[in-house]
């Protein structure tokens, strides 16, 4: 008997006026004990029966009509482009839910484009070789372990022969349903090929108070705040939290027979996030990922970790995060500023535009401000070409030519391994030159020359991972960088731009020519 129907008898026997007695007495009590025996077996029940659910799947919706016509560049050959997604559902309420609808549209720009999506088997194993098994790829990921994966996602990734990966909450499965997948619906998943799983913590994807005043942080990058004790976690304390989070994901893993997960996705990309760990062990969390893990993946770096040689030597990838509002024609362009290039396929940047950044400037600062027109509120303007597309160069030549240097206060810059440990920049004036060595945790090192007065220079930049052998004007040849125990991984990374005016006049000086050659 339930409790609403215990209460319905008791109600009865009150409306006749009449007391239960002898046998109703007894009947009523043996119904009350038999309530206080099963009711916790009815919660552990219906626990379980919530983790083993199994949602029905929504078919794949029909192809939508009147695509955009942008299409993703078809290189010769691209590093892996790993795609970051949540969840998938028909009505969203949030930035991060996509429609079935939006990623049909976009798994279709990709298969018409020929990339085929990679398992994580693939992927780490490109990580740790360098090899692909096709010359255009993706990695497509799912952060958090949504049942709109399995009711919405699944039978999109089967209409395009595509897979994926899922990057599980463990502790949160079978919990909050029907937000988060159950174990049953994981176990289909997995039976179908179309699916691996892999690590985004136990129970460590929230925020909570790391200061005496409140203020949230992430408890994975952070010592949280003792009340009880009105102090800050010690290191110590903070590190074996952690560590315990972690096995205990890894735990789940075993115990419901899946493989051990091989990457692990930072919850809130906390790579980019403040943190309240000393500075000396900031590195502590790196340090217990790759204790477990082939390799991270984070949405925001502080430096273009595109999957390839140089996210590999860091043990961190970045990906490419897909939300509700990135319209398919965005999806196409921010994906054709990922596809990685070689020198050869991009030799007249200045012809293209749309391959430059402007970080740090103005909205709406273009490529002119590099060949002439300058900005209007500044003394100082620099651009990256394809940051992304560039990140494993590490042998090619640049060639440049600059006009409109006019005296001390103006000068143009030319800097190569763009993102990389050890960046090389070379800045001509009127009458100068000066190349800087800036090693990431080391001293900057500056050589400067004098140059024939004039108002043009040439700048040559033959790159390698030995070195950089820089020549203006023909002149005599400097090299910087050079030394051969660096990894290519750690110097490699393309080209950025630079020009500078404090003259105060209208003037500004630019770049005439720009060629890239392998």
């Amino acid at each position: 008997m339930t409790r609403r129907g215990a209460s319905r008898t008791a109600a009865a026997g009150r409306g006749t006026g009449r007391r239960l007695r002898g046998p109703a007495v007894r009947g009523t009590l043996a119904a009350l004990a038999a309530l206080v025996v099963v009711t916790p077996f009815l919660g552990a029940w219906s626990y379980d029966s919530a983790r083993r659910a199994v949602s029905a799947q929504a078919d794949a919706p029909y192809a939508e009509s009147g695509q955009s016509t942008g299409e993703i560049v078809k290189a010769a050959a691209s590093a892996p482009i790993v795609l970051a997604y949540h969840d998938i559902n028909p009505e969203p309420t949030n930035e991060y839910t996509l429609t079935p609808q939006q990623l049909d549209t976009q798994l279709a720009k990709l298969t018409a484009a020929g990339y085929r999506a990679l398992s994580t088997q693939e992927f780490t194993r490109y990580l740790t070789t360098g090899t692909s098994p096709a010359p255009r790829t993706v990695y497509l990921t799912f952060d958090d372990g949504t049942r709109g994966l399995w009711a919405h996602a699944d039978q999109v990734l089967a209409k395009h022969k595509m897979r994926a990966a899922s990057f599980l909450i463990t502790g949160a499965v079978g919990t909050h349903r029907p937000y988060y997948l159950s174990w049953a619906e994981i176990d289909r998943m997995k039976a179908s090929g179309r699916w691996d799983f892999q690590d985004h913590t136990h129970l460590s994807h929230e925020r909570a108070a790391i200061d005496a005043a409140g203020h949230q942080g992430s408890v994975l990058a952070n010592r949280l705040w003792l009340p009880e004790s009105k102090r800050l976690e010690t290191e110590d304390e903070y590190r074996t939290r952690v560590r315990t989070d972690l096995d205990e994901s890894l735990r789940a893993f075993a115990g419901h027979h899946l493989p051990a997960p091989q990457l692990f996705a930072y919850p809130f990309s906390e790579t980019a996030g403040p943190t309240n760990l000393a500075a000396r062990n900031t590195s502590v969390l790196e340090r217990l990922l790759r204790e477990r893990f082939t390799a991270s993946l984070t949405n925001v770096s502080s430096r273009p970790l595109p999957a390839g040689p140089r996210a590999a030597a860091a043990r961190q990838v970045e990906r490419l995060e897909v939300m509700r509002t990135t319209s398919t024609d965005t999806f196409v362009k921010r994906l054709n500023e990922w596809v990685s290039r070689s020198p050869a396929e991009v030799p007249e940047p200045l012809r293209n535009p749309e391959q430059w950044r402007f970080p740090g400037s103005p909205s709406g600062t273009g490529l002119a401000a590099l060949t002439g027109k300058g900005v209007p509120n500044g003394t100082y303007v620099s651009a990256v070409h394809l940051p992304m597309g560039t990140a494993d160069w590490n042998t090619y030549r640049v060639t440049a030519t600059v006009a409109g240097l006019s005296g001390t206060k103006t000068s143009a810059s030319v800097e190569v391994g763009h993102g990389s440990l050890v960046p090389v920049t070379v800045t001509v004036s009127e009458t100068g030159m000066r190349v800087t060595e800036r090693p990431a945790g080391g001293t900057e090192r500056v050589t400067t020359g004098k140059l024939t007065p004039a108002s043009a220079h040439r700048l040559d930049l033959e790159v390698s991972p030995g070195g950089v052998r820089v020549t203006v004007d023909g002149g005599q040849a400097l090299v910087a960088r050079a030394t051969k125990t660096l990894d290519p991984a750690r110097t490699s990374g393309g080209v950025s731009l630079a020009v500078r005016n404090e003259t105060g006049k209208a003037a500004w000086p630019r770049f005439t020519a720009l060629h890239i050659a392998p």
